[in-house]
């Protein structure tokens, strides 16, 4: 066999793309002395898609130790369920305080 009937071999690149996974965030809930039970879980099920029963362990972890996560998310995602907490809590009067933190 010549060599001008053999397969090109493709050559690999001398420096390999790393892909990395985009940081995390957790979204936490703040308690209050104002806000609902019944407003947060209805929050957790409408924004963070829990299941009613997920909600009311993660309102009442809330109510018990001041603060909850309600999901983790990469930054855009979580920084837009802030926002929406913090204006559907706001259209309701609720003060609610919802924030982000890196995992």
């Amino acid at each position: 066999m010549t060599d001008r009937y053999k397969p090109e071999i493709q050559k690999e690149a001398d420096t390999e793309t790393l892909l990395e996974e985009p940081p995390l965030y957790k979204v936490l809930l703040h308690n209050d002395d104002y806000t609902t039970m019944e407003f947060v879980v209805e929050l957790l099920v409408s924004v963070f898609y829990k299941s009613f029963e997920e909600a009311t362990r993660i309102m009442l972890n809330v109510h018990r130790s001041g603060i909850g996560v309600c999901g983790t998310y990469t930054y855009e995602i979580a920084e837009t369920k802030v926002e929406t907490v913090h204006e559907l809590a706001s259209q309701r009067g609720f003060p609610l305080k919802c924030s982000m933190e890196k995992v």
